[in-house]
């Protein structure tokens, strides 16, 4: 009986144990669950990588342009958008229907001057100047003959053998052939006056159609467009810039001055890219790019920084500088007037001590994280130096294996018990 009683007491203190046992367990197991779960990371030695991320549109070096020097129509096309091309190639050429028959009109007009200028070098037309120096040659043998027989008369008339009326029916002759011959001398000078001014009439006109035919010429050439350059036609279309503008045409009306084509070389080509305001102090001339391209999501172009922006614009919400970055396309993969993303490296770090980003407050200038002590957060002033897009650069106050606490859902703050999980 006793033995039972015994048996029975330590059975009812073996379940009363267990029982202690298993509250303690579950009071720790509900107060453990009451600790919140929060990320961290350990701070790390690495080269820290700085980049400026932008967007930009490509654009050929050196770019030759193609007008038109005629306002006229397209009468053939050789070539299309995109082709390689050697200097000198014909493109397309326009309609010189119309440069043709002025041009034949001026050299019909420099004949003619041409002959009016040897006619009056000549001293005028050669019938009228052939009679007048006929003319002149009769009234000199007539006036020569009537003097003659002055002498005759006079000689005749001192020995009474001729009267005064002979001597004075010579005189009138005589007088007559002179006027005559004075008339002829003035028609003969007034000849050679205006056949002088035919003589520069007929000069300047054949100058004036020398220089017709001078430009009719350049522009009958003008006609036929070619490559200025070896290269790729990278545009072929009337007054394109920038890929806008209708292709070029059979056919299509032009004007003097359109663009009609632009070449270039295009195994390397500029990226004209628009960097904000704020990240402009840390660029420079020779920095490594990286461009990407929609196109090819798995490809990327390397270039270098060729020229930092001297002023800012506005475009869009944003102030922005232009920079140029000088880009190797040697597979002419890369077209001009397309968007393209580019990173600028502009600072390079080795065995830089970071932290994440995301783990550094700010408070007023002063920085400062939360470090993982035990269970508990510890808030710790740090010195930043450099940042980029993921990680900050720790001058002072952590240090290599430090644990720091990461944003999440759970509101850090010193002292804070937390069970910590590092981040992967």
């Amino acid at each position: 009986m006793n033995a039972t009683r015994r048996n029975r007491t330590w059975l009812v203190s073996g379940l009363t144990v267990t029982a202690l046992v298993l509250l303690l367990l579950l009071v720790g197991e509900t107060n453990r669950q009451q600790v919140p779960q929060i990320s961290a990371a350990r701070v790390t030695r690495e080269s820290l990588n700085v980049s400026i991320s932008s967007n930009g549109k490509v654009e050929p070096i050196e770019p030759h342009t193609v007008q038109s020097k005629l306002t006229t129509f397209v009468e053939k096309v050789f070539v299309v958008e995109g082709q390689s091309v050697k200097r000198g190639q014909l493109l397309l050429t326009l309609d010189p229907s119309e440069i043709r028959t002025e041009l034949t009109r001026m050299q019909e007009e420099l004949v003619g001057a041409q002959q009016d200028l040897q006619t009056a070098q000549g001293g005028g037309r050669a019938d009228e100047v052939a009679q007048v120096e006929s003319d002149l040659r009769k009234a000199e043998v007539e006036r020569a003959h009537l003097k003659s027989q002055r002498e005759a008369l006079d000689r005749l008339l001192s020995k009474q053998a001729a009267t005064r009326q002979e001597l004075d029916q010579n005189k009138l002759a005589l007088d007559r052939v002179e006027a005559e011959s004075r008339a002829l001398q003035q028609k003969k000078a007034e000849l050679a006056r205006r056949a002088r001014a035919d003589a520069e009439r007929a000069t300047l006109r054949a100058g004036h159609a020398r220089d017709a035919i001078r430009s009719l010429e350049e522009k009958l050439a003008a006609a036929r467009i070619t490559a200025p350059v070896d290269g790729t036609l990278f545009s072929l279309r009337v007054g394109g810039k920038d890929g806008a503008g209708d292709p070029v045409r059979a056919g299509q009306f032009v004007r003097v001055g359109d663009m009609l084509a632009e070449v270039a070389d295009l195994r390397r080509v500029q990226v004209r890219t628009f960097v904000d305001e704020p990240d402009l102090g840390l660029l420079a001339e020779g920095q490594d790019v990286e461009i990407t391209w929609d196109a090819y999501p798995h490809q990327t172009w390397n270039g270098r920084v060729a020229r930092v922006p001297k002023n800012v614009f506005s475009r869009g919400t944003r102030t922005v500088g232009e920079v140029l970055c000088s880009v190797s396309n040697d597979k002419l993969e890369l077209l001009p007037n397309i968007n393209v993303d580019v990173r600028i490296r502009v600072l390079n770090l080795a065995n830089a001590l970071t932290v994440p980003r995301g783990a550094v407050r700010s408070q007023g200038p002063e920085h400062y994280v939360f470090v993982v002590e035990g269970e508990k957060l510890a808030r710790r002033p740090i010195k930043v130096g450099t940042v980029s897009a993921t990680k900050c650069q720790v001058l002072g106050g952590l240090a290599e294996g430090d644990r720091v606490a990461l944003p999440g859902e759970v509101e850090l703050r010193d002292g804070l018990l937390v069970r910590p999980v590092d981040q992967k």
